[in-house]
């Protein structure tokens, strides 16, 4: 069991990596080189302060080429995992439950930043900013309901309702500004 737990672990962070690696490959493609990237425990920053010189369409290109990595390799690991390797799976399946997660319409999350960059086209900063926020709202209420349900389910596993939690504490902080 702990090794099973461990492994999981593992493919989680192999596509944490592989996400970002795909936000940092899109950026050198874009000739917009990150300033500074961020380790800490819950997160991966990437500092670009040229963002704001980007025009409209490479900053989507950016921000969407992570989780499109993720998507990508649950493909080819899907594949993988058809020809008789096992093991590929959870590899595969925490690539796309990453892609999956990072595109919630929450705005330190690639979905929220690339909602932002959309509907600053329309409107102001605030006002997108407040319709993210509005719909984060929405999508995280049923999600920490589902969190706590599995919770309940499952005696020990947390994680769902770990994230939301810090999701809503980054909401109501104010963390989650467009980079």
């Amino acid at each position: 069991m702990i090794l099973n737990i461990f492994l999981g672990f593992l493919c989680c962070v192999m596509a944490v990596i592989i996400h970002e690696c795909g936000h940092l490959f899109a950026m050198l493609i874009c000739k917009s080189p990150p300033d500074k990237i961020k380790i800490s425990l819950f997160e991966i920053k990437i500092t670009n302060s040229s963002r704001q010189l980007n025009t409209t369409r490479q900053n989507i290109f950016i921000i969407f080429f992570g989780p499109l990595v993720n998507f990508i390799c649950f493909i080819l690991f899907y594949l993988l995992y058809l020809c008789n390797s096992e093991f590929l799976l959870p590899i595969a399946m925490a690539n796309l439950c990453t892609g999956l997660f990072n595109m919630l319409p929450v705005m330190s999350l690639d979905g929220g930043q690339l909602m932002y960059v959309i509907l600053c086209r329309k409107f102001s900063e605030k006002s997108a900013e407040r319709i993210i926020n509005i719909t984060a709202v929405i999508i995280l209420f049923p999600l920490t309901v589902l969190g706590f349900m599995v919770l309940l389910n499952s005696k020990y596993n947390f994680s769902l309702l770990f994230v939301c939690a810090y999701l809503i504490a980054s909401l109501l902080c104010k963390n989650n500004r467009y980079y």
